[in-house]
């Protein structure tokens, strides 16, 4: 590494230490990894990046590593202290005066070896709903933490109560019954309404001959308890069929304002096109503002005619995302926080945003198949007039559904203090025709640039700066590989970051790709001629150079394979790599790019499979 340290990395250079976590740990997403010294002792401070951690969304704690302003040091632990802090730290994660509970198994304790160096790696997944919060001794107040981009932050004592409140067996805060309200706060027109729209949508259902009353509890808009023998009209009764009046009692919802704004204009001095929120015209519930909202954000969808069966349907799979989106964001908020539910609708995109936290993980969300709803009595009155998917199918939904308009994925921000759940589904292509243009005309051709380039810098364009962590949801490859590439375009000219360690962010060089990029095309020429003289000897060599940056290791790769096909076990030694590492995460990138060809180019596990530098290259 520079100045001689083997063992100081930039951030920008930081890819060997995430490699070899990711080696160990290859069943676990995490978001993030936090650096300890180790030093002088087991560090005081890890039960509360431990907390934050298993409280906001899983990470990594690696000890053995200094973090510094601008690098990070790797000094190692010796095998005495890695024994000592292991038996240290299993001792006290089943100590109640310590963490009130242990969330890790023998896997997610690893010994990680880098540079002859040996670190003490600890994987803390995140706690499920249940489980939370995760607190230091055995009090939650004062003693609860949760992750930002500044680190480690003590939660207040209402972020406390909330996750107490959502770690309760059954989430049912929607049928919470309201002592002193009466059928006479809900609106008999939005009652008249939802009969209409259940019946359309479960014709000959049993329940259409009920009167008003017997319906409202069916549904579970107003209970009986058993226990105390009160009755009333629940919480999710008054949300989805609620007076205004009735709705933003003291009592009830104080905070309670569901806000759509649309701005479809360009004209700068415009804030708004069409704005909708209560403001006394309307009966605000949640029904009323379903029906007035939907009818805006789908006449933006185009309706190709088509036939189901002998009946003609407007909707496509995008419709079906789009009204999911929406309802989810209306099931799923804390309506006990203050801040609004926020629907918007721009010409690039519509966002979803809610108070509130998400009851599981991002990576869990994505995957799709769990449903952990805060208002199961909501989203049971939706399902019943055909506005809202079954249980765990929805994310699935919004996903299908946008992917079918080829538009770019939807993206979920969580955010903090306050907690808010936001949910964007942009209407654009992944790289739009006119930000091509605009490129080209910011830098000159860049058609030479890879796919992956390309959309890197066409959503830093859109969004006017880009991240790592947000590249890694839209790009789908290793957070390494995108730290190389964000690298190359810096250096090529394309991009510029505020060099802000590990939360660097990126802009577009407004001056263009001038002297830097012919700096690195000439670079790139004479990589080419350096790898035609690379010898035999040179190739025994390469086996203690495990740190390599990812642009070199291609170099090299490139230049043992340039006259014969070599096998990726035959790699892995020459290179000081796992198999497992060149198969997933260099390999198929060089046999994309057309840099490499595989002997057997149609089989993915032939025993004899090699490969060769293209002739094209």
């Amino acid at each position: 590494m520079k100045n001689g340290q083997s063992h100081l990395f930039s951030w920008e250079e930081y890819d060997s230490i995430l490699s070899l976590v990711e080696t160990e740990f290859p069943s676990n997403e995490y978001n993030e990894v936090e650096y300890k010294s180790a030093q002088g002792g087991f560090p005081k401070e890890f039960w509360k990046t431990y907390s934050a951690f298993a409280n906001t969304n899983t990470g990594i704690i690696l000890l053995g590593v200094e973090e510094k302003k601008d690098a990070i040091l790797l000094e190692g632990l010796t095998d005495e202290q890695i024994e000592r802090y292991q038996k240290y730290f299993w001792d006290n994660c089943n100590n109640p005066n310590t963490v009130n509970r242990n969330l890790l198994t023998n896997k997610d304790v690893r010994i990680i070896e880098i540079e002859d160096k040996r670190l003490l790696a600890f994987h803390i997944p995140f706690a499920r709903r249940t489980e939370r919060p995760i607190y230091l001794t055995r009090n939650p107040f004062g003693n609860t933490y949760k992750r930002n981009h500044e680190g480690d932050y003590r939660c207040t004592d209402e972020e406390v109560k909330r996750m107490l409140a959502d770690s309760t067996a059954e989430l049912q805060r929607d049928s919470l019954i309201l002592e002193h309200y009466t059928l006479s706060d809900l609106d008999p027109a939005t009652i008249k309404q939802f009969r209409q729209l259940f019946i359309s949508s479960r014709p000959g259902h049993p329940w259409h001959a009920l009167n008003d009353l017997d319906l409202l509890t069916r549904i579970g808009a107003y209970r009986v308890d058993r226990k105390t023998g009160i009755e009333g009209i629940t919480l999710g009764g008054l949300l989805m069929f609620g007076k205004e009046k009735s709705l933003k009692e003291q009592e009830a919802l104080p905070n309670y304002f569901p806000d759509f704004r649309e701005l479809l204009s360009t004209d700068p001095q415009i804030r708004w096109t069409d704005r909708i929120y209560p403001d006394g015209t309307w009966e605000c519930n949640l029904l009323q503002f379903y029906l007035k909202i939907w009818p805006k954000l789908s006449s933006t969808l185009p309706k190709p005619f088509a036939l189901k069966g002998d009946e003609r349907t407007d909707e496509t799979p995008t419709h079906t995302a789009l009204r999911e989106a929406f309802v989810n964001a209306l099931v799923h908020t804390d309506y006990s926080l203050s801040g609004n539910i926020i629907i918007e609708l721009n010409t690039e995109a519509f966002v979803f945003s809610n108070p509130g936290t998400l009851l599981v993980s991002i990576e869990q969300y994505y995957a799709g198949g769990i449903s952990e709803c805060r208002n199961p009595t909501l989203q049971g009155m939706f399902l019943l007039i055909g506005r809202a998917e079954k249980a765990g199918s929805g994310v699935d939904k919004i996903m299908f559904g946008w992917n079918d308009s080829h538009w770019r994925q939807p993206y979920l921000e969580l955010q903090l203090q306050p907690d808010r759940v936001k949910l964007t589904l942009p209407m654009f292509s992944v790289i739009p025709e006119s930000v091509l243009e605009e490129l080209n005309i910011i830098f000159g051709d860049v058609s030479s640039l890879s796919a992956d380039e390309l959309t890197t810098l066409s959503f830093c364009l859109i969004e006017d700066s880009i991240s790592n962590h947000r590249l890694q949801y839209i790009l789908g490859i290793h957070r390494v590989d995108i730290t190389v590439l964000l690298k190359n375009l810096c250096l090529k000219g394309y991009l510029e970051s505020d060099n802000n360690g590990r939360w660097t962010t990126y802009r577009i060089n407004q001056k263009g790709a001038t002297s830097n990029q012919k700096d690195a095309t000439s670079n790139q020429k004479g990589a080419t001629s350096n790898q035609k003289g690379a010898t035999s000897d040179q190739k025994a060599d390469l086996s203690s150079r495990k740190n390599m940056k990812r642009e070199e290791l291609n170099r090299l790769i490139l230049a043992i394979c340039k006259d014969n096909y070599v096998k990726r076990e035959e790699l892995a030694v020459a290179l000081g790599r796992s198999e497992d590492y060149l198969r997933n995460k260099i390999l198929p990138d060089l046999v994309k790019r057309g840099k490499l060809e595989k002997r057997f180019p149609f089989t993915h596990n032939h025993p004899e499979q090699g490969y060769k530098t293209s002739e094209e290259h």
